[in-house]
């Protein structure tokens, strides 16, 4: 990965910081892309000590922000002249229905439209540097029975772990949707299940049967480095430098939910998501 720019979102802890410190490992300028600018500074120092690399950016953001997101890609636009992996990690489970600074129902604000509007915002930078590749973590909890008329939980009775699955579901059928829209042009995008992993994307002060199930279920929960295999995997191995629209799961191609893969969801989502966001690719 020497001379090839990554950058990642969510890259603070869990798997995003252990994907970052994997692609350091690898000799790549690693662009970590932080909420918190504290957090992030002891990330970068932990990622250099254990990597020996000085090649380490810290952005902040907030995923959720649309004004956030256009700021952050356009000190990526002015910084960088290349990008050769945009790996879109970051991801919040929003235990009680909240609204982001846009007006949005947080989870699928920070779970997929700040991640759809960055892609948008970096496609020209990211055509330029092909061959690269968009990696998106998404996850098994996508399956299930979703309600694709109320996006936003405006009808129904608010639940984190469904709106947690559905916002999955809309990255998934975006990743498929952007693969076909990108054919031929060097850049791939895939999505991904990291597996279930021991990471903090539950809030603390949620339910306390939330936090006892939790706590009973860590010890058979992958850690974080095992968890960041996937993303590794797809964002530097050979063997799927022109593999594109899939979803895998242990790092092999798995088939996802028949819905996400439905050609009319595919668009239904594609268009409310540049509709919602404000910006899509010419």
């Amino acid at each position: 990965m020497t001379s090839k720019t990554c950058l990642i979102t969510g890259a603070n802890s869990g798997i995003g910081k252990e994907t970052a410190l994997g692609l350091a490992r690898m000799g790549a300028r690693v662009v970590l892309v932080c909420r918190n600018q504290e957090k992030g500074e002891q990330t970068v120092a932990d990622i250099r000590r254990q990597a020996g690399s000085s090649q380490l950016d810290l952005l902040v953001a907030d995923m959720s922000s649309f004004g956030s997101v256009r700021a952050l890609a356009a000190q990526i636009l002015q910084r960088y002249q290349r990008l050769d992996v945009l790996i879109n990690n970051a991801g919040a489970a929003v235990l009680k229905r909240e609204l982001s600074a846009d007006g949005i129902e947080m989870t699928v604000a920070g779970n997929h439209l700040g991640p759809a509007l960055l892609t948008f915002l970096l496609l020209d930078l990211l055509k330029s540097s092909a061959p690269s590749r968009i990696v998106n973590v998404s996850s098994e909890a996508h399956r299930g029975r979703h309600d694709l008329s109320d996006l936003q939980f405006e009808r129904r009775k608010y639940n984190g772990l469904a709106a947690y699955g559905q916002s999955k579901l809309l990255m998934n059928a975006f990743t498929f949707e952007l693969a076909h829209r990108l054919e031929g042009s060097g850049v791939t995008a895939n999505c991904l299940h990291p597996g279930v992993v021991a990471t903090n994307i539950w809030p603390a002060d949620g339910p306390m049967i939330v936090g006892i199930l939790i706590r009973l279920a860590r010890p058979f929960m992958l850690s974080a480095k095992r968890g960041a295999q996937v993303s590794l995997y797809l964002a530097t191995s050979p063997d799927v430098a022109s593999v594109s629209g899939q979803y895998f799961v242990k790092s092999k191609p798995t088939s996802p939910s028949a819905i996400s893969r439905d050609q009319k969801v595919m668009s239904d989502v594609w268009q409310w998501t540049v509709k919602t966001i404000g910006a899509g690719p010419a």
